[in-house]
Parts: structure tokens; sequence; C-alpha cells
């Protein structure tokens, strides 16, 4: 068994209809004995933005000193991305022995109807991950949920709530507002603070008088310790949780600068080299007309103008809103091979489509010298694959201050 089958065993043999088990999952926390935490747990939840609040989050904490086991889903390259201390990939070797005590711990397990989630199993690895390395802090990125995920089984010290949107209707709930319920109900009576990015007004009215706001600025950083584009309001809102975790005091300015400015987003407006072409592309992880608009904003006011665009979106993702900003920009659209993911849904004649395993860097390299490539998490992590982007280390715990530099 690979390092990292043992995660995705029950999800692959689930029978139809099957759903994963929350209790089943806790029924494994507590044999791994890891349900009750003893270092303060920042929880991050929302639709969009996870990763850019948990990386930012992560590298504040680390600035102040802190131990930080970050657990994020899914992997930007592979599984040993979900799981990070002090913004490094776990090695193969830690993977892999916490891959073999969660086999031993689901063998003991009853039989169950209902399965164990990858994006779970992946949690309770870093829970147990933060344990083994001592870590002061642990930040846990939910996988689709709130309480219907199982983050929901360790109570947070601070929430923090991105952008939350229409995704997965149906499934944590009707409406956009049922679904931030369904996000905010992860916190608990431990919970110290819930923290929000500034939301519709659909949701904002389902929020009134729960959350703290986050507004642009409130984070005290220098613009350019922040990312462009959209991620800017996530990354703000992590650094403002990080600020609300017990026992944390605030870093040292020049520090926490050096630190944050050594922080790498792969995948969120991330601009990489194609292999032995001429050919550069933007990647960005959107999902929506206003993160398509925005990525292809950002790769105008670089490029003037946009060879070609790679797709990946599935069916429950806004591809209307996609084909309605992209407009006449040439696209190739992909089409991914996960079982959980559908791809039914009608495309502009125009466009062509191919399968992922068309996605190389002789490929990209035909479409012109500037490609933007957006979508599913899934698809931008083939892409960085496929241009050999480095995603190891999120960003430089032990960066120090610039001699001379301003700690602005």
């Amino acid at each position: 068994m690979g390092a990292d089958e043992v995660f995705f065993a029950e999800w692959e043999r689930r029978a139809a209809g099957a759903k994963r088990s929350l209790p089943r999952a806790r029924a494994l926390a507590e044999v791994l004995g890891v349900l009750s935490l003893d270092v303060p747990l920042l929880t991050v939840v929302g639709s969009k933005g996870k990763g850019t609040a948990a990386t930012y989050a992560s590298a504040f904490l680390a600035a102040a000193g802190r131990r930080v086991c970050t657990v994020t889903s899914p992997g930007l390259r592979d599984n040993r991305d979900r799981l990070r201390v002090d913004g490094r990939a776990v090695s193969e070797g830690d993977l892999a022995s916490l891959g073999r005590r969660l086999r031993d711990g689901i063998a003991v397990l009853a039989p169950s109807e209902g399965y164990l989630s990858p994006a779970g199993l992946f949690t309770l690895a870093g829970v147990l991950h933060a344990r083994d390395v001592d870590a002061d802090v642990l930040v846990l990125e939910a996988g689709m949920g709130g309480r219907s995920d199982e983050v929901g089984l360790f109570p947070p010290d601070v929430v923090a709530l991105t952008p939350v949107f229409g995704e997965h209707l149906g499934v944590l709930g009707d409406t956009a507002a049922e679904i931030a319920l369904d996000k905010l109900g992860v916190a608990g009576p431990r919970t110290r603070a819930v923290l929000s990015a500034p939301q519709s007004p659909e949701v904002a009215d389902a929020l009134a008088g729960r959350v703290e706001y986050v507004a642009p600025g409130d984070g005290g950083l220098a613009p350019d310790l922040l990312p462009e584009g959209l991620g800017r309001v996530s990354a703000e809102l992590g650094v403002a949780a990080a600020r609300r975790v017990p026992g944390v005091g605030e870093p040292d300015p020049a520090r926490t600068a050096a630190v944050l400015a050594s922080v790498v987003l792969p995948g969120r407006l991330s601009w990489h080299r194609v292999p032995g072409s001429a050919t550069t592309v933007l990647v960005d992880s959107a999902v929506d007309r206003t993160g398509v608009a925005a990525a292809l904003a950002a790769a105008r006011a670089r490029w003037g103008a946009v060879d070609h665009a790679v797709v990946c979106l599935p069916d429950h993702k806004d591809l209307d809103g996609a084909v309605a900003a992209l407009g006449d920009v040439p696209v190739t659209f992909v089409r991914l091979p996960a079982a959980h993911l559908r791809f039914t849904r009608a495309l502009p004649p125009s466009w062509d489509v191919v399968e992922a395993a068309a996605i190389t860097p002789a490929s990209l390299a035909t479409l012109g010298h500037r490609v933007l490539a957006v979508g599913t998490v899934y698809f931008t992590g083939l892409v960085l694959d496929a241009v050999d982007a480095g995603t190891r280390r999120l960003f430089n715990a032990g960066a120090s201050p610039r001699p001379g530099g301003s700690g602005a």
C-alpha cells in the first residue's frame, strides 16, 4: 500500500449512496487518542480563500515564535502538501508513518455503512502529527463544510470564515445562507472569536450578530505584504484570526514583515515558466465569474493580452460565469477523471475539450507565450505539477529582517 492509499481506501470502496460518517471519524479519533486537544486551534471555513487564510495565519503564528502545524485540503501537487509544519510539507516517510497508524486504528473499528472521507483522514493525521512534533498551535482548513466536516470534531479557539457563496447547494444547504450557517457550526463553547471576511448581503443577514467582520486594512499590514487580487481579503482575515489565538503575542514587526514577505501561494495568481519553452502560465484556482475575471485582468495587466486560457470547472462550479468572463479568449476545457466530479454541462462550440492527461509542458507550450490556467484546485495542481512549481515550502519561518529594513 502506498504512503497515501489508506486515506482514500474507504472512499474508493464506498457503496452507492453511502455517505461519509462523522461518528466513524470520531471513533477513529478516540482510538488514536487525539480527540482532546491540548494546543490552541484555529479553524478556517468558507467557500473560497481558505488555503490563503490558513497560510497567512500560519505564517503570522510562526513569526510570533510558535511552532505551527497546518492542515489544508486538497494538496497542491500531491498529498504531502496537505500537512505542514512551519510552512514546510511533511516528508514522504512521515506521511507513510501517519498512514500506517491510521490503518491500524481503522482495523479495530466496528463495521459501518458510512465511510471515512479522505479530507477527514488527513485532518486526523494532521492532529496526530501536531502532537508528534510538539506543535504550539494547530491550524485546520475545513474540507467542505463546518459542523458537517471532520474539523467539527475539534472545538476551535478561533474560527475564520472566508467568503461564502452557493457552492455544494443541496449538500450543505439549499441557499448560500444555509451553507454559511453549516460552516459557522464548527464554533463551540471553547470558541473565543469568530472572524469573517466581508460577505454577500444574503450571507451577512444570516450571520448577523454571530461574527466579527475583518474589513480591508484591519490586518494592520503594509500592502506589499499581502497577495494581489481577491486573495488579499482572505490573507488579512488569516492574520487577524491568528492574532486572536490564545497565548499569541504581537510579534516583532520586522520579523513579521520578513516572514510574511516570504509567503508564496502556488495556484493563487502564481506565475510559472513552462520548462523548456518561452511560455508563461498564470495559474489561479478561480471557480466563479468574479474570480475568473480577476485572473484575466491580472494577466492582461502584465501581458496586455492572453493567447489562450485553459479551464477546468466541474458542474457544481460557476461555468456560465466563466464563459461570460472569458469572452472571446481561445479556451481549452479540461475534464478530470475523478469520479466525484461531473463534467456534463454544455460548452461553447469554439472551446476545445481534452482530458487531464493532455496537460503536459509540451501541450501548454503550444498554446502561445501567455497562457491563463483557471479552475478547481485539483486541476491547478495538475498544472503546477506540469510546470514543476515549488510547493514544499509556503513561507520561511526563520526569515530574518534585512539589515536596515523597515519594520513597517
